[in-house]
């Protein structure tokens, strides 16, 4: 059996250049398939990581979906905001142990302004638990301060002690500024992977300080506030667009969820973060499941293409299979052969296509974060993507098996031919 495996293999070297593009193609459709299974994995950890140990996010009443894309990752905007004594009537519920009011809605170059309290750098948890830190600077306490994220930080370029200008409104381009209101970075927080990357924090105060002298969206036509002037005006803001709430108790979470829910001043709608983010999940699933599907197509061709080349090269191949034969090779034993040599190509085209994504991984996973937010780590091979490759694997042996077959009948029919 090894004299025969040794020839088996060196007919494989001398069709080297065709069983590498095979090898290639089945390796390349491996990737694909699992890199949009990591993407998937991944996307859904950034996203969960996004907030923890929030146990209600507040809004006006919407779907929970939206109020999640709006609130903690700056996607879309709000239908309605919330009126100040509402926040404060939720801030002074006995069950809530700390709440962090947002507002929403202006920009700088693209990048979203989050107006909040010194809460929010107390209290904001992400990933697992983990609390907000700075890579360079400190909160902000005057009113004109701001902490960036810090892909907005890098992107920009900037530090510490550099003063930018907000933009009114949301979107790359934004043709109202506030260029009479300055603000001062004094802080940088650390990097997290996720929305908190891209926003610019502001104070509430801040916020209203900013707009006092605009009314729908606009400048008041020959109305301007100056910024050294603005500290006079009462900078209580009258609307907020969403409020991040813990509680004291994590037992008391759906009775106090009930209750701003059936808020009577005004319509309130307060989501549990994990079950609005399990609704997302189902509203995107579709399309999951289409980028696994396409994925399996790209796998099936290259499939295909393994078992095409092999067959083409039956023909070929009928002389040393006869020679096969003529060394003692039994049929089935070409069976076995033709067949072990699909799946050769088979599991090393998986195992080449793990190594290259983790390659990829290692190489694109900073610039993904970098860009998109998305934090695509070189981890260990998982349990969904194990199932992934075993089925690759086992799905080349069943294809392998059809020019194992056809071997096996060549090499019967040459067999039985009379010998001249």
């Amino acid at each position: 059996m090894s004299s025969l495996l040794f020839l088996a293999a060196r007919s494989a070297w001398n069709r080297r250049l065709t069983l590498g593009m095979t090898l290639i193609s089945v390796a390349l459709s491996v990737t694909l398939l699992l890199a949009v299974e990591r993407v998937r994995h991944e996307a859904r950890a950034s996203f969960a990581q996004s907030v923890a140990g929030t146990d209600l996010v507040v809004g006006a009443r919407s779907s929970p979906v939206q109020l999640m894309l709006y609130a903690v990752f700056r996607l879309g905007e709000a239908t309605n905001n919330i009126r100040w004594p509402s926040y404060r009537a939720i801030a002074d519920n006995p069950a809530v142990a700390w709440a962090i009011p947002l507002s929403l809605g202006d920009s700088h170059h693209g990048f979203p302004v989050i107006g909040t309290s010194p809460a929010y750098f107390e209290h904001f948890h992400y990933g697992d638990s983990q609390a907000l830190a700075f890579s360079a600077g400190k909160p902000f306490a005057d009113l004109f301060d701001a902490v960036l994220g810090a892909e907005v930080a890098e992107r920009l370029g900037y530090h510490v002690g550099d003063r930018i200008v907000l933009n009114h409104g949301m979107g790359e381009v934004s043709l109202a500024e506030h260029t009479d209101k300055p603000f001062t970075v004094v802080g940088i927080l650390a990097r997290t992977g996720t929305p908190l990357d891209r926003s610019v924090h502001i104070g509430l105060q801040a916020m209203e300080a900013i707009h006092l002298d605009w009314q729908g969206g606009a400048p008041l036509p020959g109305l301007a506030i100056p910024a050294e002037y603005v500290r006079k005006f009462d900078l209580t803001p009258k609307e907020i667009t969403a409020v991040l709430v813990g509680l004291k108790s994590r037992a008391a979470v759906f009775k106090v969820q009930r209750q701003i829910n059936a808020y009577a001043a005004e319509p309130l709608l307060a989501v549990l973060p994990g079950v609005a983010l399990d609704q997302l999940w189902q509203v995107v699933a579709m399309a999951e499941r289409t980028l696994l599907a396409v994925s399996a197509m790209v796998v099936a061709v290259g499939l295909c293409g393994l078992v095409a080349v092999v067959l083409a090269s039956l023909g070929e191949r009928r002389r040393e299979l006869a020679i096969l034969r003529s060394v003692g090779a039994r049929p089935l034993e070409v069976f076995l052969l033709l067949s072990a040599e699909g799946l050769f190509i088979t599991a090393l085209g998986a195992l080449l296509g793990l190594a290259l994504l983790t390659l990829l991984t290692a190489v694109l996973g900073p610039l993904a974060q970098a860009h998109f937010g998305l934090a695509i780590r070189a981890t260990w091979i998982s349990s969904d993507e194990l199932i992934l490759l075993a089925a690759v694997v086992g799905i080349g042996l069943i294809a392998s098996l059809l020019p194992g077959y056809r071997a096996y009948r060549l090499s019967l029919a040459d067999g039985l031919m009379p010998r001249l």
